[in-house]
């Protein structure tokens, strides 16, 4: 079932997906354009939109660029580059005012789908590339936020297990890309790779505010010109999902620390498209998801052996993590105690407690969801990647109906992959 709202077209080879409504002052536009994850192309991926939002053809500064902006009774303007599965994707977003709430006779929704789809299309260029200054500042903003990741430990430990969980795919690639590989990426070398990414890309743009279906598509027919040179748009597809070994890989890495990091990674069947996904949250919650789990309770509060413990679970791909901050000479002492939690969830030893608020927590979560146009336009992009859409009436009705058996039996599927420590030299 669609999710109820959202009405579909598609102008070329965008999708468009708009949800009228008269419930939100302002159009919520997201545009996700979708690649492949490779070794060769995630880190020009990467570093285009940074480019991108310095300028295009109208606006070709980025003062210019911002002025426009401002314009438009200040629209807001940005993006994210991310992973899901075997994809990497990249966001743009634009937020703007419903002219019907200003005195203007600029019709503000066209007008910023025509700077969004000009950003995407037609970039600031200089000799037929991209211009060089761009590219050299944003090329140093990547490679910066490439160092943040290692200057932050907990965050460096999180990649790391994610890195040694799936060696052998390309999952195990950052979405920012590789620190060396941005050096051989000039002007001209860059603006060849987003001519190639923009003809093959997937390409879902949505629309939540006081419009029209037809609107919208007249809109991207007429500002969006993304006809590609004969190449096969990217389709997304899902990788095959499995349970682990339940033998865990051990990573021991030792770098200049204080405090120890201690990740653990597991597998699962259980994606976003299956029918046990919402035990599969639950089980999430109850294990790590929130201050009354019992990763939270028992690692934390009651023995003191972490600063942090908490656990993630991601749907798309697949599978789990433990993160926990612990003192180097309790990594014994706290994996035991993960373990135990651990076999706590797969014997359904999970209390009334544990499992109400779980659901309030989640229910709550969920319905805010239907409070943010954005959080809309997430979970509905998250059904067209998995092949399964879900209404968030459906997900609140099973989470709220789960029993302690169903999410035991969900434990059971997420099985032990990678443990990974990284400790000082005093661990060694």
């Amino acid at each position: 079932m669609s999710t109820p709202g959202f009405e579909r077209a598609a102008e070329g080879r965008i999708r468009i997906h708009v949800l009228p409504t008269k419930r939100f002052k302002t159009f919520a536009v997201s545009l996700y354009a979708g690649a492949p994850l490779q070794e060769e192309t995630v880190t020009p991926i990467a570093l285009t939109p940074f480019v991108l939002r310095r300028g295009n053809a109208s606006y070709p500064e980025t003062i210019l660029f911002r002025e426009r902006l401002e314009e438009l009774y200040g629209a807001g303007f940005g993006f994210d580059v991310y992973k899901r599965d075997g994809s990497q994707i990249v966001q743009f977003r634009m937020d703007t005012i419903n002219d019907a709430f200003v005195s203007t006779d600029e019709p503000l929704l066209e007008s910023s789908l025509a700077f969004l789809g000009e950003t995407l299309t037609r970039p600031a260029l200089e000799n037929g590339v991209f211009k060089p200054k761009f590219v050299d500042a944003e090329r140093d903003n990547v490679r910066k936020k490439l160092d943040a990741i290692i200057n932050n430990k907990a965050r460096y430990a999180g990649v790391r297990c994610v890195e040694e969980m799936f060696a052998g795919e390309s999952y195990r690639l950052n979405a920012l890309g590789k620190r060396e590989a941005l050096e051989n990426l000039d002007a001209a070398v860059l603006h060849d790779s987003y001519r190639k990414w923009l003809s093959e890309a997937s390409l879902d743009l949505y629309v939540v505010g006081d419009t029209t279906l037809d609107e919208v598509r007249s809109i991207v027919h007429k500002h969006f010109d993304v006809a590609g040179p004969g190449h096969s748009p990217y389709t997304y597809a899902g990788s095959e999902k499995n349970e682990g070994v339940g033998n865990p890989h051990i990573v021991k890495e030792v770098m200049d620390v204080s405090q120890g990091k201690l990740n653990i990674g597991f597998k699962t069947s259980i994606d976003y498209a299956d029918d046990r996904y919402a035990a599969a949250l639950v089980y999430n919650g109850v294990l790590g998801g929130y201050p009354h789990s019992k990763l939270f309770q028992n690692v934390r509060e009651k023995a003191s052996l972490a600063y942090y413990a908490s656990s993630q679970y991601e749907p798309h791909k697949a599978f789990g993590t433990i993160q926990s901050g612990i003192e180097i000479g309790n990594y014994d002492r706290a994996l035991d105690i993960i373990r135990v939690q651990l076999d706590a969830m797969k014997a359904g030893e999970i209390t009334e407690t544990e499992l109400s608020q779980t659901q309030a927590m989640l229910g709550n979560d969920l319905r805010e969801i239907r409070d943010s146009a954005f959080q809309m336009i997430h979970h509905d992009f998250g059904g067209r990647l998995s092949g399964r859409e879900r209404a968030v009436s459906e997900l609140i009705e099973q989470v709220e109906s789960m029993t302690t058996q169903q999410v035991a039996e969900a434990a059971q599927n997420f099985r032990l992959d990678t443990i990974y420590f990284l400790t000082g030299k005093e661990g060694e």
